[in-house]
């Protein structure tokens, strides 16, 4: 039996005007109009039988008349004289379908009618609405299910995403400061790494989800200063992501001055002495096969002391002259870049791409850093850990869009070329992706360099299996490409008027209304459109188990306390030896 099975009387009015997906209906009774409520659901009878279209209130108007016409602001009559027509504009959104296959009570984001003037209008609340967000929760199967919280239209039903759309699509998370924009991704990690095959990689800009623990996940750690002479590497928890991982756009955008006149130069010199360098480990470690078709982007180690020897040669070479010797082509031309390389070399807050050790120049080091960071539950040795949380917390801020992307390409480059059956899904977290996702970056930036690599995951990541979740504060300085590609919105309260226009751009044309409530949702609370989603509307998030260290600190509270806090001898040590 139908769940909407209304009976006419109980009509709230008639359809009067219809325009694509919107629908305006006019209602007689002034008591029912009272009890309507913007963006709540309503029904609208469908001129194929056994269907019901369902749509969204986006406006609410009552406006009096005189003979059919609205009265001018300067216009006055007796109150006898005036009537009054009462509207309602309606969003639709889906069908419902009383039978579908051996199925009943179907619900469908497609729209293969629209109604006839005159048809009736429902408002669906109470058991119908229980009973119809019972329907919406039922996504696939149990193994496809994503649970967010409870739908704010009705708190007994769960808000269940499609998680398979959820991360194929990929997704982005918006919030302001204390709306619990780190509450929620807390919340859907929690459920990713209960799952017994998961494979995701957190990027956590400021170790933010360092509480989360259990089996599922496992922490990891940007080598930082004070791990160079103490820590074992992978086997500790601490990352380290030797230079000759860099692909050439990083390597130049970290090694050369764009500002220099010698800049095309010491590029071209740069990239020939770091390709010889290459060339030259194949032969030493017997990969002879390899040299036919290497690049300088191939991941193969090599030595930083051979690049900067070749370089001084170069910038101190003497060739014959006709009265003698005489100055090189490029002779003194590479002092600026050669200083670069050694500078970059010697600070410690870079020891993770400097200071590795013997063993990341080893030929077998790659594999086992990949099998670390990219390997499903199932395929780790203990079978534990599919979610990777990275903390990148002690990374230089100039240059945390390069290693952040670095990341981000060598799990696409691995997917990219495994064997379309051996392919395990991935997804990418993207914390406070503002930082390394910009909207705008100088050309030849590290920046531009992070964009360009986010911008092709976005875009082709779908078809090799990795997913983007984007996750900011300030949307409106996240590239645009890469937001236009992430067809599922969780946008939480949102004050600024820059970002609360980019999320409306994102809204479907026919819920633009959606973005008026941006900044009155509640802490917690999120509207929940996309492809994941049968039906748009506000959730009320539930509460992770276990909640990231992001919590607003308590002012007024704080400083109502007589107990010291101390801790200023610690950080001035913590400050001095770049960790913590």
């Amino acid at each position: 039996m139908s769940i909407l099975a209304y009976e006419d009387h109980e009509a709230l009015g008639r359809v009067r005007s219809v325009d694509t997906a919107t629908v305006i209906v006019v209602v007689d009774d002034v008591e029912r109009l009272r009890k309507l409520q913007v963006n709540r659901l309503a029904v609208l009878q469908s001129s194929k039988p056994g269907q019901y279209l369902i749509g969204i209130i986006q406006k609410i108007t009552r406006n009096a008349v005189d003979g059919g016409n609205a009265l001018q602001e300067d216009e006055t009559q007796d109150d006898e004289e005036i009537s009054e027509v009462n509207m309602v504009r309606i969003a639709l959104i889906g069908t419902l379908i009383d039978k579908l296959g051996s199925k009943s009570n179907v619900f469908l984001r497609t729209l293969e009618t629209v109604p006839e003037i005159d048809a009736c209008c429902f408002s669906l609340e109470e058991k119908r609405l229980t009973e119809f967000m019972r329907v919406i929760a039922a996504i696939g199967s149990d193994s496809q299910r994503l649970s967010l919280g409870q739908y704010t239209l009705d708190e007994k039903a769960v808000a269940y995403l499609n998680g398979n759309k959820f991360f194929q699509r990929h997704a982005v998370v918006v919030g302001s400061t204390g709306s619990g924009k780190s509450w929620t991704t807390a919340r859907i990690l929690e459920q990713v790494s209960g799952l017994e095959n998961s494979n995701a990689i957190v990027f956590d800009v400021h170790g933010e989800y360092a509480p989360l623990t259990g089996e599922g996940i496992r922490h990891y750690r940007i080598a930082g200063p004070g791990d160079l002479e103490t820590s074992q590497g992978l086997q500790d928890g601490i990352i380290y992501l030797p230079y000759w991982l860099l692909s050439y756009d990083a390597m130049t955008s970290m090694f050369v001055d764009r500002s220099d006149q010698n800049s095309p130069n010491q590029t071209m010199l740069m990239s020939r002495a770091v390709v010889n360098a290459k060339r030259k480990f194949l032969v030493d470690v017997g990969q002879d096969q390899l040299l036919e078709n290497f690049t300088i982007d191939s991941p193969v180690p090599f030595s930083i002391d051979a690049v900067i020897n070749e370089l001084n040669a170069v910038n101190t070479e003497m060739v014959q002259g006709v009265r003698g010797d005489k100055q090189g082509d490029f002779h003194g031309k590479l002092s600026r870049l050669i200083q670069r390389f050694e500078n970059k070399r010697t600070d410690r807050r870079l020891g993770f791409l400097f200071r590795g050790g013997a063993q990341t120049l080893e030929f077998e080091w790659l594999e086992k850093l990949v099998i670390t960071l990219l390997a499903g539950t199932a395929d780790q040795k203990d079978k534990r850990g599919g979610v990777k949380i990275i903390d990148f917390s002690e990374v230089p801020s100039d240059i945390l869009p390069a290693i952040v992307s670095l990341v981000a390409k060598l799990a696409f480059s691995v997917q990219q070329w495994s064997e379309p059956s051996q392919r395990h899904p991935i997804a990418l977290f993207c914390d406070e992706a503002h930082l390394y996702i910009p909207e705008r970056s100088d050309a030849g930036a590290t920046g531009s360099v992070s964009v360009e690599i986010f911008e092709r995951i976005a875009k082709e990541g779908r078809k090799y299996g990795v997913g983007l979740v984007v996750i900011s504060q300030r949307p409106s300085e996240v590239n645009r490409t890469v937001l236009s590609q992430c067809n599922n919105l969780v946008a939480m309260r949102l004050t600024n008027g820059d970002d609360q226009a980019v999320v409306r751009r994102l809204l479907p044309d026919s819920l633009g209304g959606f973005g008026d409530l941006l900044p009155v949702l509640d802490t917690g609370e999120a509207l929940v459109v996309g492809d994941s989603s049968l039906l748009p509307t506000r959730v009320r998030v539930t509460e992770p188990k276990q909640r990231p260290n992001s919590g607003t600190v308590e002012f007024w509270e704080r400083w109502s306390t007589s107990a010291p806090i101390g801790g200023h001898a610690e950080a001035v040590a913590n400050w001095r030896r770049q960790s913590m």
